[in-house]
């Protein structure tokens, strides 16, 4: 069992891209903070939003990179070197192309499967093949392949949109257990 220290909501900018598909992630730590009272800080350090919070007597920190997704695997790594957290002690959430919007997963593994933000924080980490968390948004697959790109930077329709935000909101209620150990 890992005692999760950090729950990382994948990103770009937050500016320009915080509703769409690709922010899934981050609409979930700040939905989460929300839930807990709790608001996203810019903190210029570690350029990205943070907040923390106190449950079940563990100190949980919660970080939205505010960067490119390819960029974000940077200041995961210097977050975690900085309160000494290890790969395996950090929860991360992020958009997967593979579910339906609407459907949320938690996996345990090494790999990236094409998602730019996870592979960056992978090679950050380095190539020893430590296991980590992740949790797995759906926002859906476009019907040209060729369109991946500007359909995870752009917004969801509302149908997507409601089905997306109802299940990051449910999985908090739900399994908000998460937060201090993953078996």
């Amino acid at each position: 069992m890992s005692i999760i220290k950090i729950i990382v909501g994948l990103s770009n900018p937050k500016t320009k891209y915080h509703c769409t598909r690709h922010n899934a992630g981050s609409r979930y730590v700040y939905q989460l903070a929300k839930l807990y009272f709790q608001v996203l800080i810019k903190e210029k350090k570690f350029s990205g939003f943070t907040s923390s919070f106190f449950i079940k007597s563990s100190y949980v920190r919660l970080f939205v990179p505010d960067v490119f997704m390819n960029l974000n695997g940077e200041l995961v790594y210097k977050i975690a070197s900085y309160y000494d957290i290890k790969l395996n002690e950090i929860l991360i959430i992020h958009d997967d192309l593979e579910l339906k919007p609407g459907i949320i997963k938690l996996k345990y593994s090494y790999g990236h499967n094409g998602h730019n933000g996870l592979r960056s924080v992978i090679s950050h980490f380095g190539d020893k093949k430590i296991n980590f968390y992740r949790l797995r948004i759906g926002i859906g697959r476009p019907i040209n392949k060729k369109q991946v790109s500007s359909f995870v930077l752009s917004n969801p329709t509302d149908i997507e949109n409601i089905l997306i935000n109802q299940c990051i909101v449910d999985s908090i209620k739900k399994n908000h257990f998460l937060i201090t150990s993953i078996k």
